[in-house]
Parts: structure tokens; C-alpha cells; sequence
């Protein structure tokens, strides 16, 4: 059975069980219900705060901010800070938020094909 202990599972129990870590590791870094929907959003360019905003319209001020940041600890973003005034920030993905696009793409199809119709 898992331990979880305050940083996550034990190491003893991610040495034994790597393919469950593996999936509890994705999972709580996509913990978020606007995280993979942002992700999308940024696998054909970088976008600033205002344009994500617009195209997640539903989302707060505060739970935009959250998870822009948790995408950025977590390595899948980056934030860059241009120096202008004002200054101008660009979201982007990194080259590991890359490579969590063909996940986003499978999870599409999935979508398309067992979502509502």
C-alpha cells in the first residue's frame, strides 16, 4: 500500500513502485482544473497574462495566478519579464511542458471521442 509521507510517497515506495509514482507525479502536477486547459493554450506560442485570461474567461484574477504559478514551480512554464515600461510578461512552455503536449493531445481524442456529442 502507498505511504504518503509530507512531501509525497516515501522513497521506499517510489523505488518499489515506479509506475504508480509515475502516474501520482502527473497527477498532482496537473492537480488544478485550469492547468491543462493553459498548457494547451500555450503549445503554439507564448501569451501574455490578459490574453490567457480572455481565453479562459471564466477563471478568477487569483486562481489564474495560482496556477500560472504552480505550472512555472513545477517546470512546465516559463515567465519571462521583458524590460519595458510597462513591463511586458510572456508565459511559454518549457521544453518539459513540450513534452507533455502529446498527453494533451491523447486526452483530446479521448475527449472527442467519449465526451458529450
Amino acid at each position: 500500500m502507498a505511504r504518503m509521507c509530507k512531501d509525497g510517497f516515501e522513497k521506499e515506495f517510489i523505488k518499489e513502485n515506479r509506475d504508480v509514482y509515475g502516474i501520482a507525479y502527473t497527477q498532482n502536477m496537473l492537480s488544478g482544473r485550469w492547468k491543462c486547459l493553459i498548457l494547451w493554450f500555450l503549445k503554439s506560442k507564448e501569451y501574455r497574462y490578459n490574453e490567457i485570461k480572455t481565453f479562459l474567461w471564466d477563471i478568477s484574477q487569483g486562481s489564474l495566478t495560482k496556477q500560472l504559478r504552480e505550472l512555472e514551480s513545477d517546470g512546465l512554464i516559463e515567465r519571462n519579464v521583458f524590460p519595458e515600461v510597462p513591463p511586458r510578461v510572456e508565459y511559454s512552455l518549457t521544453p518539459k511542458g513540450k513534452e507533455f503536449i502529446p498527453i494533451l493531445d491523447l486526452m483530446e481524442d479521448f475527449g472527442k471521442k467519449h465526451g458529450e456529442k
